[in-house]
C-alpha cells in the first residue's frame, strides 16, 4: 500500500514508508515494481512473429522427422527464388535472406497473413490479437482441410472468405454493410470475381480474379476508413502468388476488376474495399439507362456518338484528305438512296448500325439497305451505279462497341455533373481515368465493328448483279483501310492502262456498232456499269485515253482522237493518233477506231509522182529545208506528187534550256519521223562554244572527260587560237 504524501509530492518520492509483506524502504519498491512489471508483461499482445508460434502450436502438430523439416525447407526456398526473380512485382522485404527465414518460421501458413492480421485487423477495437487470429485461422484452416486444398502456403488469396465459418470471423468486427459486398464484389458463387474469371480463360484456371479480391479485402477492409487507404497492387500480388504462376496474370485480374467493381477503388497503385458505391456503379447505372427501350439497335445519344466518332475517323469534319482512303465522298448513315447522290466519281457509303452483315448472311439488313441504294435515289433510279461500295456493321462486333460507347458516354457525364454527384477529388481521378479507358476502347473498337466491304459486280451485261463481301482486318482509319484493300483487289482502279482500256471497249463492244465513240459517253458508260472496271473516277478514264492516243504503236494498241465526225463527207475532222491531246471529261471529242484512222491518214497523204528524185531534191532545195516548219505546196492539178524520203532539219536552242528543248523536238519532231513505216533516223547534237576568254583548267578537264565518257565523235574538243 502507498501512504497518502504529506508533502503533496508523488507518492513514489515516499520511498521509505512504502511497506511490502512487512518490508519497508527501498527493498520494498524494488518488489512491488517486479511484480508490477511481471503483470504488464503478460497484458502485451504478441507480435506478428509470436503469433507464427501461437497459431502454430495451438493449430497444427509439431513437425516431426527430418523430412517435414526438408519439406518446410523446399517451400520457403521456392517462393524466395519467386520473389528474386520477379523483384519488380513485389515489396522490397521480400527479397532479402531473413524473409526466407520468416516463410519457414509461419510455416504453413506465408507471413503476410499475420502481417495483415497484426498490422491492419489489430487496429479494430474489437479484434483482438491473440485470440481473434487463433479463431478465424482454426476456422480457415478447418475448411481448406474438408475442401482438400493442396496449396504449399496458406495465402491471404487462398482464405475461404466465402465460407459460412469463416466469413463470420472477419465481419464481426466490422459494420452490417460489408455482408453483402462480400458476396457481390469479394467472394460468393454469384460474386463479381468468379463471373470475371468464367469469362477469362487464362484468369480462370488459376481463379486469379477471386484470389486476388480476397487478398485485396483481408489487407484493405479494417483500414477502409484510414487516412492512407488500402493495400498495394505489389502486395496484392505478394498474397496471391504461387511458385509457377506469372504474377503478370493477376495485375491482369486486378485491372479488371477494378474496372468492373461496385466497391473497389483504385488510386494508383492502391486498391480498397469500401462500403460507399464506387464511380463505377454510377456509370454502370447511367450506361444500363442508354440501352434502346424501343427495340431499335442503338439509343439516340449513342447514335450521335458514334456518327461523331465515324465523322472524326473519315475527317469529315477537319477536311482532311488522308483519311479519305482516296474516295471523292463519304457518305455517313443515309437514311435511304435520296442522300446518296448520282456522281462519276467512286465513293463509300457507311450504312447505318441498323444496317447490320454477317459472314455468310444472305439477304443480311446490309446487303438490302446497300440494294435499294444501288438502285434509286429517291423516287428515280439511279445512273451511276458503278460508283459506289459500302462499309457495313458486322451483327455481334456492334454489340460491343454499343457496350463501349455507353460506358464512354456514362463517364463523360459523371465527369460533367461532378458538382451535382458531390464528387470527392479521388473519385474524380478514379472517372478522368475510366473515361480516358473507355474512349480507348470505344475508339479500338470501332474498326472491329465496321468491317464489311460490300461491293456490286456484274460478270457481264445479262448477268445478274453480286455482291462481294470482304471483311477488313487491321485498325487503319475506315475509309483508308477499305481505298486499300479496294484498290489491292482491283475492285476499283486509280491507274488503267491504254490497252487494258482498248480490251474493255473492245470485249463489250463499247463502239455500238460504230467506228467511233464520244468521249462523254464512255465516261458514262464506265460510272454506269456493273460489268465495267470500277474507276476510282473519270479522270481515270481520260488519263489512259490521252495515254493510248499519244502511243507511237496506238494503230496496234489504242485508238486515235477525233474533234467531230461529218456525216455527210464520212471523214473525221481534227484526227490525230501517236500525239498528245488535251482531254476532259466533258469532251465533246471522238474515240477512233485505229483501223479506220490509219485509213483515212493514209488516204490525206500526198500521192507520189513518176518523176525521178531529182524533182524531189530540187523542191526540198528550193524551200528552206532547215526549217522544221516548212510545209511543201500540194502539186498543181495534172502534176505527180513527189515522194519525199530524206529529211534534215537544224535548230539553235537555249543553252540553258537544252533538256526541255531536246524533249519537245523528240516528241514533235523526232517520234513522228522514226514512227514512219522502214524509217531510219539519226539524231546528232552539235555544240559549238566560243570561249572569249579562254577555258579553265578545270573547265578543260570536266568537259574534255565527260565528252569521253558519253563517246563523242572524233575530232570533238577544245581548240587553241
Amino acid at each position: 500500500s502507498l501512504p497518502p504524501s504529506d508533502t503533496g509530492g508523488s507518492p513514489l518520492a515516499q520511498a521509505d514508508d512504502v511497506e511490502v509483506g512487512g518490508v519497508r524502504g527501498r527493498e520494498a519498491l524494488d518488489r512491488l515494481r517486479n511484480v508490477v512489471g511481471r503483470v504488464e508483461a503478460a497484458w502485451r499482445p504478441a507480435s506478428a512473429e509470436e503469433g507464427f508460434e501461437i497459431v502454430r502450436r495451438r493449430l497444427f502438430a509439431p513437425l516431426a522427422g527430418a523430412d517435414a523439416f526438408r519439406q518446410r525447407d523446399v517451400t520457403a526456398r521456392a517462393f524466395a527464388e519467386l520473389y528474386q526473380s520477379q523483384r519488380d512485382e513485389f515489396p522490397p522485404e521480400c527479397r532479402t535472406a531473413d524473409y526466407e527465414r520468416r516463410i519457414q518460421a509461419a510455416y504453413p501458413i506465408h507471413p503476410e497473413v499475420f502481417d495483415r492480421l497484426y498490422e491492419d485487423w489489430s487496429t479494430l477495437v474489437k479484434f483482438q490479437r491473440t485470440r481473434g487470429v487463433l479463431r478465424l485461422m482454426a476456422a480457415v484452416i478447418h475448411s481448406l482441410w474438408e475442401q482438400g486444398d493442396r496449396s504449399p502456403l496458406i495465402l491471404p488469396s487462398t482464405v475461404p472468405i466465402d465460407d459460412r465459418r469463416v466469413e463470420p470471423e472477419l465481419t464481426r468486427y466490422l459494420s452490417d454493410h460489408w455482408t453483402p459486398i462480400i458476396a457481390s464484389d469479394v467472394d460468393g458463387p454469384n460474386s463479381l470475381p468468379l463471373k470475371i474469371d468464367g469469362e477469362v480463360a487464362n484468369l480462370g484456371k488459376l481463379h486469379a480474379t477471386r484470389r486476388a479480391a480476397r487478398t485485396i479485402y483481408l489487407g484493405s477492409a479494417p483500414t477502409a476508413t484510414a487516412t492512407n487507404r488500402g493495400i498495394e497492387d505489389r502486395r496484392v500480388k505478394l498474397g496471391c502468388v504461387m511458385p509457377g504462376e506469372s504474377p503478370q496474370v493477376f495485375g491482369d485480374a486486378i485491372r479488371r476488376l477494378a474496372a468492373q467493381a461496385t466497391y473497389l477503388y483504385v488510386d494508383g497503385s492502391r486498391y480498397w474495399y469500401s462500403t460507399q458505391p464506387t464511380v463505377t456503379k454510377l456509370a454502370e447505372d447511367i450506361a444500363e439507362r442508354l440501352r434502346p427501350s424501343d427495340g431499335g439497335v442503338l439509343h439516340d445519344d449513342v447514335h450521335k456518338e458514334l456518327a461523331r466518332r465515324l465523322e472524326a475517323d473519315v475527317g469529315f469534319r477537319s477536311r482532311d484528305t488522308r483519311r479519305s482512303g482516296g474516295f471523292a465522298r463519304i457518305h455517313l448513315l443515309p437514311r435511304d438512296g435520296g442522300e446518296v447522290h448520282d456522281e462519276l466519281e467512286t465513293r463509300l457509303v457507311m450504312l447505318d448500325p441498323s444496317q447490320t452483315h454477317a459472314r455468310g448472311q444472305d439477304g443480311s439488313p446490309a446487303g438490302t439497305a446497300a440494294r435499294a441504294i444501288l438502285e434509286s435515289r429517291g423516287n428515280a433510279p439511279r445512273l451511276y451505279r458503278n460508283t459506289l461500295v459500302f462499309l457495313a456493321a458486322d451483327r455481334v462486333r456492334l454489340q460491343d462497341l454499343d457496350e463501349a460507347l455507353r460506358r464512354y458516354l456514362a463517364w463523360e457525364s459523371i465527369l460533367r455533373e461532378k458538382d451535382e454527384h458531390n464528387l470527392d477529388p479521388h473519385q474524380v481521378r478514379q472517372a478522368e481515368t475510366q473515361h480516358a479507358s473507355a474512349d480507348g476502347a470505344a475508339t479500338a473498337r470501332l474498326p472491329e465493328a465496321y468491317c464489311w466491304l460490300l461491293a456490286p459486280v456484274q460478270k457481264e451485261p445479262s448477268a445478274d448483279v453480286e455482291w462481294q463481301a470482304t471483311r477488313l482486318s487491321n485498325s487503319d482509319p475506315l475509309a483508308v483501310r477499305a481505298g486499300a484493300r479496294l484498290r489491292r483487289d482491283d475492285a476499283v482502279i486509280a491507274n488503267f492502262g491504254p490497252t487494258l482500256l482498248r480490251k474493255a471497249i473492245d470485249d463489250v463492244p463499247l463502239w455500238r456498232g460504230e467506228d467511233h465513240v464520244a468521249v462523254r459517253t464512255l465516261v458514262d458508260d464506265f460510272a454506269q456499269q456493273l460489268y465495267l472496271p470500277r474507276l476510282a473516277g473519270p479522270s481515270v478514264l481520260t488519263d489512259s485515253l490521252r495515254s493510248g492516243i499519244a502511243l507511237l504503236t496506238w494503230q496496234l494498241d489504242a485508238f486515235a482522237h477525233a474533234e467531230s465526225f461529218d456525216a455527210e463527207t464520212g471523214r473525221y475532222l481534227g484526227l490525230r493518233g501517236g500525239q498528245h491531246v488535251a482531254l476532259a471529261p466533258d469532251d465533246a471529242g471522238l474515240i477512233v477506231r485505229p483501223d479506220v484512222a490509219q485509213r483515212q491518214m493514209d488516204a490525206d497523204v500526198p500521192q507520189p509522182s513518176a518523176s525521178d528524185e531529182s524533182g524531189a531534191r530540187s523542191v526540198g532545195a528550193t524551200d528552206t529545208p532547215h526549217d522544221p516548219a516548212t510545209v511543201p505546196n500540194e502539186p498543181s492539178p495534172g502534176e505527180t506528187t513527189p515522194v519525199y524520203r530524206r529529211y534534215h532539219g537544224a535548230v539553235h536552242v537555249d543553252p540553258m534550256r537544252v533538256g526541255r528543248a531536246a524533249s519537245q523536238i523528240a516528241e514533235e519532231v523526232v517520234a513522228h519521223l522514226a514512227g514512219s513505216s522502214g524509217a531510219e533516223v539519226t539524231v546528232t547534237i552539235e555544240i559549238e562554244a566560243r570561249l572569249p576568254e579562254g577555258a579553265s583548267e578545270q573547265v578543260v578537264r570536266t568537259v574534255t572527260e565527260n565528252g569521253r565518257e558519253l563517246e563523242f565523235e572524233p575530232g570533238s574538243g577544245f581548240e587553241r587560237d
